[in-house]
């Protein structure tokens, strides 16, 4: 069994192949999503409009900016709950792991290592990722490793995916269940998820798993969850920007 170079490709060999394929990346794909700004405004305009709330919606723009930073800045969250959107994520499983920590607000399929063949797809980390820790738990650092580090992350890594592929694919060969042969398989396998959310459950995601210079509280996410939360935020900016600049402009707390 080969091994091929570190790669970004988002497209990765099937099983039938004899390579393992090494990626330092991840994907995120919005596959659909009923979010914009005026799901913020009606929802909180019901209040004191009741039905006549959508007619309100085409009125003002600067109104409505000011309505949504309220909504913000106050932490009145339940209209930011009121649009969903639908990402199709490609990580290693230690991300995920992480990920559905996050319960409230979320919904996740993830790929099943019972019912298909899992891909021989590995993650190594690039050389922009900071491989050493310095300090205590609780107060510590990431600063860069040197050169030699990080050629022995990926050549130990590398070699490790090899073993436990040709373990897995040895367990298959003999006719044992999926369900059991995966268990040979570590964490930096990557699996794919579809994970649907709402703006404030992203938000409340956005808070703790990213560091941006605007957050009032200050969070240390793990470099590749953040990533993924990096790709989220950018197409949910996109969709809903007087949402997004509200969240920015108030410390990136979820409402």
């Amino acid at each position: 069994m080969g091994r091929t170079p570190l790669t970004s490709a988002d497209d990765p060999k099937p099983s039938t192949s004899t390579d393992v394929t090494l990626r330092s990346d991840v994907t995120v794909e919005l596959v659909k999503s009923s979010a914009s700004d005026s799901d913020v405004l009606f929802a909180a305009r019901v209040s004191t409009l009741g039905e006549q709330s959508i007619e309100e919606l085409q009125k003002d723009p600067e109104r409505s900016k000011g309505l949504i930073n309220y909504l913000m800045r106050d932490r009145h969250g339940s209209p930011f709950e009121h649009n969903s959107m639908t990402f199709l994520v490609s990580a290693p499983i230690f991300v995920f792991r992480e990920f559905m920590r996050h319960r409230v607000g979320w919904s996740y399929n993830e790929e099943s290592g019972r019912y298909r063949e899992l891909q021989p797809v590995f993650y190594v980390p690039d050389a922009s990722r900071k491989l050493v820790q310095e300090g205590r738990p609780g107060k510590y650092v990431f600063v860069e490793g040197t050169p030699a580090q990080h050629s022995t992350v990926q050549n130990v890594l590398g070699d490790s995916y090899h073993q436990a592929y040709e373990a897995y694919q040895k367990l298959l060969a003999e006719g044992v269940a999926r369900e059991v042969a995966r268990a040979a398989l570590p964490v930096g396998l990557y699996s794919s998820m579809y994970a649907t959310c709402n703006a404030r459950s992203l938000m409340h995601f956005l808070g703790l798993r990213t560091q941006h210079e605007l957050a009032k509280v200050p969070s240390f996410p793990q470099r590749e969850i953040e990533m993924v939360g990096e790709k989220m935020e950018a197409e949910w900016a996109r969709l809903m920007p007087l949402t997004y600049a509200a969240f920015n402009a108030n410390g990136r707390v979820a409402p």
